[in-house]
């Protein structure tokens, strides 16, 4: 059995959001999400500077760039989504936004946004030799020395996948499967895609009453 966890927002829902509201709201949203960003960021960081990207398949992405003491610059992107629900939430979005650039930041001389994949070859490539590789060891890094099974499937509904799980669990779910261009994406974005395998690996878990 697979347990998916997309959690990040489809053009579909985006759409469906957009639909109910006026154009003018819309903007409204993405302009206001947009400026609790910058200042968030600001809380830790005393340059900030941002963008809103349309990624035709997960919405608006906003792209912030920060500086450290040393004037390197360090990109990170965030889901409309996932913002908003830190914000409305209250969820103390200042220290998760940071949390990300203090990530990156531990590679001194500053970091990117890598480049684009204009090509399915191009993408192929860094998913084999970049993503596979590091999703592996970090989900079976995690949960040393139990055995996880991770690698990539098929799923009928979204096409190629990473899957990792616990062969110990025998019932229930005990797999979870993330869509490889929503992996790919989060990459793009300077994120760790590992972190939704292991977000859905501990949610299996917990439903099991492992944590």
């Amino acid at each position: 059995m697979t347990n998916e966890t997309t959690s990040e927002t489809t053009n579909e829902e985006v759409q469906g959001n957009e639909n109910g509201m006026t154009e003018e709201k819309w903007n409204e949203l993405l302009k206001a999400v947009f400026h609790n960003g910058i200042v968030a960021l600001k809380m830790s960081f005393g340059e900030v500077e941002g963008q809103v990207l349309n990624l035709g398949t997960y919405g608006p992405v906003f792209v912030y760039r920060v500086k450290d003491k040393d004037n390197d610059d360090y990109y990170c992107g965030f889901f409309l989504r996932e913002m908003a629900a830190r914000f409305q939430t209250g969820n103390s979005p200042e220290i998760w936004m940071a949390s990300f650039f203090h990530e990156l930041m531990k590679t001194k001389g500053g970091n990117a946004l890598p480049k684009p994949l204009p090509t399915e070859e191009e993408a192929k490539a860094v998913v084999d030799n970049v993503l596979v590789p590091m999703c592996i060891t970090a989900v079976r890094e995690e949960f040393a020395p139990e055995q996880v099974h991770a690698g990539l499937a098929w799923n009928e509904e979204h096409g190629p996948v990473f899957e990792a799980g616990f062969p110990s669990i025998v019932e229930g779910n005990n797999v979870c499967a993330i869509p490889l261009h929503l992996l790919l994406t989060h990459l793009q974005l300077n994120r760790d895609p590992s972190e939704l395998l292991l977000q859905g690996l501990y949610k299996i878990r917990e439903e099991h009453g492992l944590e």
